[in-house]
């Protein structure tokens, strides 16, 4: 039998230098559960990732009898990994006393052998709309600037292109003003949950850290989404127009808006899809937005199970059976349903989760997960939802292939699919 080979650990110096230490192999993380990682179960760190510097948090390695010992100098690394790669598992580190809360970010385990770093992820989705090679922002710039002399008067387009693509240099937003695939459309600045990871606000009496973007602080008109949502899909190759952003709130807080914009949209294009990013949280108004021409839906679910999922969504009037319900509506109207599904090795992996996972499927008649990656410190997630291990991990990419394997006809990826996809693999279970 090949003997598999183990990557060598990594650390940081604390002046933005990244070190192998070739006396330590490497270590992965579920919740609680520390583990060698191997090269097998590993891909090269992807092109546009980043990596980290974790202050306050020693590394975790193993020596080459097998034990697992503390690295005394420099800091633990993490890696942030590009979209469409989903992480198998969490980085591993040792907390010293006052470590800082770390902010939102996923924080994938890494390694290095032979020259490279090395992630325990898979590339997902094979879609490339958000890998870094197409965006130039010298052009992106220089195509915002146009777009905006040509809706001088229209809110919501310069929020996407001042405050998006030029400020957080959003993907969704660059790739609108590059007239290109999915163009994001916020339109709600309340919510009804108080997400604990809200990236797009935080309580500051409870929570050490800051929303990594400022919340939308209007609530655009139909004729301000008309604008520029029919002819991007009119005109975009793959094009997708989605409600429901990281800059906002719950865009079912806005519903009537959201039916009437999607009818003012349709009576003047049939083409592309209307996808709404959402909690869940009012089926009814769903339904009423598939009636007026809604094409997909996507829910966002950090757990199948209500305990969990109570813990961090914390819903206001409503509750994960409104989520499910939602979803339901999708599938009577034959339209696209998926789940954001916010992939935490520790909890998507044990069987109580997946046991979950699969009644949902089963209720729901779901046509696709999207695995992404959960942008949170794993410590301070576990404290506040006083989350406990549910026994020995059986691995992310278990889980994957045992929901393959039992729902084949569920797709899996990591983006909002456009209209060719849909229509491949839209069926019934």
């Amino acid at each position: 039998m090949q003997k598999r080979i183990q990557p060598y650990a990594v650390f940081s110096d604390g002046c933005g230098n990244i070190f192998e230490d070739s006396q330590l192999f490497a270590v992965g993380r579920s919740g609680e559960k520390l583990y060698p990682l191997y090269l097998d179960e590993m891909i090269p760190l992807p092109y546009g990732s980043d990596l980290f510097e974790l202050p306050g948090r020693k590394t975790l390695g193993y020596n080459r009898k097998g034990d697992l010992v503390t690295k005394k100098d420099g800091f633990a690394c993490a890696a942030f990994i590009a979209p469409a790669n989903t992480q198998l598992s969490i980085a591993a580190w040792k907390n010293e006393v006052g470590a800082p809360v770390l902010p939102l970010y996923a924080y994938t385990a890494v390694g290095w052998y032979k020259g490279q770093f090395y992630v325990p992820a898979v590339r997902i989705d094979s879609d490339t709309r958000q890998d870094c090679e197409h965006f130039n922002q010298k052009v992106i710039i220089k195509r915002g600037k146009e777009i905006l002399k040509k809706y001088p008067e229209n809110r919501l387009v310069n929020h996407l292109v001042e405050n998006c693509a030029f400020g957080y240099l959003c993907p969704a937003a660059r790739n609108f003003v590059m007239d290109r695939w999915e163009a994001p459309v916020p339109t709600s600045p309340s919510c009804n949950a108080r997400c604990v990871g809200c990236i797009s606000l935080q309580d500051k009496k409870e929570s050490p850290i800051s929303e990594t973007q400022h919340r939308l602080d209007f609530v655009p008109t139909v004729d301000e989404i008309v604008q520029f949502t029919v002819p991007h899909l009119e005109n975009a190759p793959n094009a997708i127009m989605s409600f429901g952003q990281g800059c906002e709130g719950e865009p079912l807080m806005q519903w009537e808006l959201l039916r009437d914009a999607i009818k003012a949209v349709r009576a003047k294009t049939s083409k592309g899809i209307i996808n709404l990013n959402t909690n869940g949280s009012k089926p009814q108004a769903v339904e009423e937005l598939f009636k007026a021409g809604l094409d997909s839906i996507r829910v966002s679910m950090n757990s199948a199970q209500e305990k969990w999922y109570n813990m961090y969504i914390r819903p206001v009037n409503f509750t994960q059976a409104d989520a499910w319900e939602s979803l339901r509506v999708a599938r009577r109207y034959k339209r696209w349903a998926s789940i954001n599904y916010f992939v935490m090795p520790g909890v998507t992996d044990t069987q109580e989760e997946l046991d979950a996972l699969k009644g949902l499927i089963s209720d729901t008649k779901l046509s696709m997960i999207q695995w992404r990656n959960f942008n949170i410190d794993p410590d301070w997630l576990f404290n506040r939802i006083e989350y406990k291990d549910s026994g020995e991990p059986i691995g992310v990419k278990n889980v994957m292939d045992i929901i393959k394997r039992d729902f084949p006809r569920v797709y899996f990826g990591y983006f909002n699919p456009h209209k060719d996809v849909i229509l491949k693999n839209l069926v019934d279970y």
